[in-house]
């Protein structure tokens, strides 16, 4: 048996061949641009991105052959990828860290509108949902509403190319109008955002026993494949990366550490109540969810700090943290770079970074320390969020790659991080959810068992641990402080930004 496994992500398109054991054959990637033509923008050319999976489908082949068994698929989730009666798009991809909507978002949140969706939906709507991207498309630009038959995710625009069929998975479809306990579209939330006309434009719903169809005869013609292949739709990305690290049994966590930093956390249901914070999606798998925390500043914080210190690469700067000791000399920095604000843990599309107790004693490594220093600072806030302190952390993605941000993560963490083994853990979790879908195997975790192999394990350092757990206090009191400033240089931004552009 041979398996061909897509992970479509924000930045990278990454296609995988696995032997029918889960051995690793192959692994090829393709890069994708994001957009920005307004600021606050981040759009994706949907033509470019399904041409990126083919060519790294065909790359595959060339490597493992074509006696292929089933193709499976995950992407990013989230946004908004509108196509026509005939499903050809009506216009670029609005992604999940598009942050055009956020007056939208705002207003819901002053009138406790987002309150009320996360006693039905469990999750806090943010600006990059379709939702939010719909309402803004309907005030400015009708007519591709008007034009649009479906408002689809990266996955179900793939799986619509690779299959003709319009459909989301659960996963995809959990926020922002889904009933997540009874995992149904509902009708009390298109009231509450006074949205019965978008009703329309979303996907038919399969559940877990309707995740497969054919490959199509034109799709076939394409890939190289035999049409009627078994395509699965698995999980989006956050979910599948979970399966594929092993996190399937409740109270497991794991950190992805990508384009966003989502810390997720497995649970056996939704929580409703408490105070409204992250994602509740339904994880794909038998009573199973996730608490997820996915931020909108993570890997583009990382290249960010590479560019203004003068370094080529991610490796470079944790060289160049691991110089200046735990603290930083004092330097905190506050990730929020993304121009659509934060969403995870709390949500603010004003959030902005920074750095505090900058003096001109502090060098090079001080900043670079700093920025790993405050990204791991977040991972550890999503932590407190999710309520659950887990046993271990299981992560994932580019920057699990680096020793020095592994052993700083387990420091401010306080818990045992395993780094995954796998080159691409969410082609491992499409893979997994692909021997569930088409009868090879029974039990996710038996799956995981067989096919998930954890790689390095990094325990925190006792007296390198008790102190980041006061600098995580300073961190919390510096943005509490510091968030009233948000709005003004928000109100600063809106008197220069230009017409349309995101506030």
């Amino acid at each position: 048996m041979t398996v061909v496994c897509v992970d479509a992500g924000t930045t990278m398109i990454k296609a995988v061949g696995y032997a029918g054991d889960g051995t690793e054959l192959a692994v090829v990637r393709r890069p994708t641009e994001v957009t920005r033509p307004a600021p606050g923008h981040a759009e994706q050319d949907m033509g470019s991105v399904w041409r990126a999976v083919a060519d790294a489908v065909r790359d595959v082949l060339a490597q493992v052959g074509t006696d292929v068994d089933f193709l499976a698929l995950t992407a990013q989730g989230d946004g908004s990828w509108l196509v026509d009666g005939d499903g050809a798009p009506t216009g670029p991809a609005i992604l999940w860290n598009d942050g055009r909507a956020a007056a939208s978002v705002e207003r819901w949140a002053a009138a406790g509108v987002l309150e009320e969706a996360f006693r039905v939906n469990g999750s806090l709507h943010f600006a990059g949902l379709p939702h939010a991207i719909l309402t803004w498309l309907r005030e400015r630009d009708p007519d591709r509403i008007a034009r649009s038959a479906a408002s689809l995710t990266c996955g179900g625009w793939i799986f619509s190319r690779l299959t003709g069929e319009i459909a989301v998975d659960g996963s995809d479809a959990s926020a922002p109008f889904l009933d997540i306990a009874a995992l149904r579209y509902s009708g009390d939330l298109f009231r509450l955002y006074d949205m019965e006309w978008a009703r329309r434009l979303l996907p038919d719903l399969r559940g877990d026993d309707r995740r497969v169809a054919p490959l199509t005869e034109g799709a076939a013609s394409e890939l190289g494949l035999p049409a009627g292949l078994p395509v699965v739709l698995a999980p989006y990305d956050i979910a599948s990366t979970a399966i594929g690290v092993g996190a399937v049994d409740t109270g497991q966590a794991c950190t992805i550490l990508g384009t966003t930093l989502c810390t997720e956390m497995v649970v056996d249901g939704p929580r409703l109540g408490g105070e409204p914070s992250g994602l509740t999606v339904a994880m794909g798998l038998p009573g199973r969810y996730l608490r997820a925390f996915p931020t909108l500043a993570g890997g583009q914080v990382i290249d960010w700090a590479c560019r203004v210190l003068g370094l080529t690469a991610p490796a470079e700067l944790a060289e160049l943290a691991a110089q200046a000791p735990p603290g930083a000399d004092g330097l905190m920095f506050l990730p929020y770079l993304s121009p659509a604000g934060e969403r995870a843990p709390f949500l603010d599309p004003q959030a902005r970074g920074a750095f505090h107790g900058l003096t001109v004693d502090h060098e090079r490594e001080h900043l670079a320390r700093a920025v790993l220093e405050g990204l791991s600072l977040v991972v550890r806030d999503c932590l407190t969020a999710a309520e659950t302190r887990p046993t271990e952390l299981r992560v994932s993605g580019g920057g699990s790659a680096s020793p020095i941000w592994m052993r700083m993560l387990a420091d401010v963490t306080g818990v045992p991080v395993v780094r995954s083994a796998d080159t691409e853990a969410g082609a491992r979790g499409a893979f997994i959810i692909g021997l569930l879908s088409t009868g090879r195997a029974t039990g996710a975790r038996e799956a995981a068992d067989a096919h998930v192999h954890p790689g390095d394990t990094y325990a925190p350092d006792p007296g390198r641990a008790a102190r980041y757990a006061e600098t995580y206090e300073d961190f919390l009191a510096v943005r509490t402080a510091t968030a009233p400033a948000w709005r003004t240089l928000a109100a600063a931004r809106a008197r220069t930004a230009p017409d349309g552009g995101a506030r």
